[in-house]
């Protein structure tokens, strides 16, 4: 389910990626922020009624969620790489190096987190209340 994620949020910012470099859609940067911040605070709320037994949008189609998210970033990686000002020869390199740098970053956190959380485990006997708070913390610095 996590591949499936991972792999849904990178096509998705890749497709929107290339279509606002490109020039073919657009979207002003401060609904963008605004939207990716919202869905920050969506996966806290996730978080929270998944911990708690109830049903939740992400855990029924995690795949769709994290596409949608994925979307919403590309729009805002587009708004950085316009910023940077490449020549017009250079963006389709930029685009590749760009999505594949995205994809094993994503991959890499991931791994360090589910290393660094089995480590903790064994060190340490987590409160039952710790995703919950972990879960609210994120979605108050996302309302933030």
């Amino acid at each position: 389910m996590l591949l499936e994620s991972v792999t849904a949020f990178t096509v998705a910012h890749s497709i929107t990626l290339a279509l606002a470099t490109f020039g073919y859609v657009s979207l002003p940067p401060p609904p963008v922020e605004t939207l990716i911040a919202l869905s920050i605070l969506l996966v806290a709320v996730e978080a929270i009624h998944l911990r708690r037994g109830r049903s939740s949008l992400a855990m029924r189609w995690p795949w769709f969620v994290a596409f949608a998210f994925g979307v919403l970033h590309g729009f805002d990686f587009a708004g950085a790489l316009v910023e940077i000002g490449l020549p017009q020869t250079q963006i389709p390199l930029a685009l590749l190096f760009l999505n594949v740098g995205v994809a094993l970053g994503q991959l890499a956190f991931i791994a360090a987190l589910l290393a660094m959380l089995a480590l903790l485990r064994r060190l340490v006997a987590l409160p039952r209340v710790a995703p919950i708070a972990a879960a609210y913390g994120n979605g108050t610095v996302a309302t933030f």
